[in-house]
């Protein structure tokens, strides 16, 4: 009698503790795919800035043509970034042409005092803090579940059913150097 129910127990108990471990991993990814729309969404929004800020700029510094190529350029491979890795690089490229974009308007004294201007930096300067506050929940995510895939026993359950290891949303090396400013003798 109580070697049927311990042969039947000891399945049903591997079986219970099989089926959480999945669900668990489950929703780990679930979380790890609505972190990375909070980060899409963002990503979404500058891009959106991104013409009206050009535009601006482009009425004070008509000159600077390849400056706003690259920011167009940069502004394309975001919008057509599919998945984690190539929106990151993609970001990358774009925030080195926004600098650029950003630098240009420092030779400019009358579009740096324009209303507009100051209006769109400001908004920029809110999405730029929303993307790395949504990039940390996405990373945070990312550490959450590929930890789980590495531990045992989930390890065996991960490997089985297909789980990898996803990517993080991660700085480049220039993002990650120190800034330099430097006064002019204008600034002094």
């Amino acid at each position: 009698m109580w070697w049927t129910l311990l042969i039947i127990g000891i399945p049903v108990v591997i079986i219970i503790f099989i089926w959480g471990l999945y669900n668990s991993l489950v929703m780990a990814k679930q979380r790890i795919e609505e972190a990375w729309s909070g980060i899409d969404v963002q990503l979404k929004r500058r891009s959106s800035l991104i013409p009206n800020l050009v535009e601006t700029v482009k009425g004070y510094a008509k000159h600077e043509k390849e400056v706003f190529e690259n920011v167009t350029k940069a502004r394309s491979a975001m919008m057509g970034a599919k998945g984690a890795k190539e929106s990151a690089e993609a970001n990358n490229m774009l925030e080195g042409a926004l600098k650029s974009i950003l630098a240009v308007a420092e030779n400019y004294p009358e579009l740096k005092a324009s209303e507009n201007f100051g209006k769109l930096q400001d908004e920029l300067t809110d999405t730029e803090s929303k993307i790395a506050y949504s990039r940390q929940f996405y990373n945070s995510n990312v550490l959450d579940f590929n930890t789980k895939i590495k531990v045992f026993p989930a390890v065996l359950i991960a490997n089985t059913m297909g789980f990898k290891e996803v990517e993080y949303f991660e700085a480049t090396e220039e993002e990650k150097k120190d800034i330099e400013v430097k006064f002019t003798e204008e600034n002094k």
